[in-house]
């Protein structure tokens, strides 16, 4: 399954929302090159009154709802459309990265599906993997380690 239609539609969202996020996760991995897959996308955003607004307008724009699954064990939110296979966790903190600022001057704009979507840095994505310390996570380190160096390789 190919995730541009999806990345496109919540690029779009993103932006008409004006709500600001950085995608994070193995969905930030693959679009970085790595060969991983997932079935949801995740990002880290500021949770603030303001941008819960406009969380509540992204989910709008994409015929989505804002769930709160694990509540109050987690702070995640959740944007959920079952009829288009859409799955969009939005989370304050993340293991490993200090802030959302930090994530962000680091992270890229990709502009590959039609919109300008922040990307956080392998260097995040594996931090916070390594960090969070579960078996998935630890799956996935070494393959993004090998594209994060093919890549520092190909730079030079």
């Amino acid at each position: 399954m190919n995730a541009d239609r999806l990345l496109s539609k919540i690029s779009k969202a993103l932006h008409l929302a004006k709500l600001e996020a950085v995608l994070i996760g193995n969905a930030a991995a693959a679009l970085r090159g790595a060969p991983v897959t997932t079935l949801d996308f995740d990002f880290m955003f500021r949770d603030t009154p303001a941008n819960r607004v406009k969380l509540k307008k992204f989910a709008d724009l994409l015929d989505s709802i804002v769930m709160r699954p694990y509540h109050p064990a987690s702070a995640l939110f959740r944007v959920v459309n079952d009829e288009i296979g859409l799955q969009v966790d939005f989370m304050p903190k993340i293991h490993g990265v200090s802030s959302f600022a930090s994530l962000r001057s680091r992270a890229t704009a990709l502009e590959s599906v039609g919109w300008t979507l922040q990307v956080a840095d392998l260097d995040d994505i594996i931090k916070s993997k390594r960090a969070a310390g579960r078996d998935r996570d630890k799956a996935v380190i070494g393959i993004l380690e090998r594209t994060r160096d093919e890549a520092k390789k190909n730079r030079k």
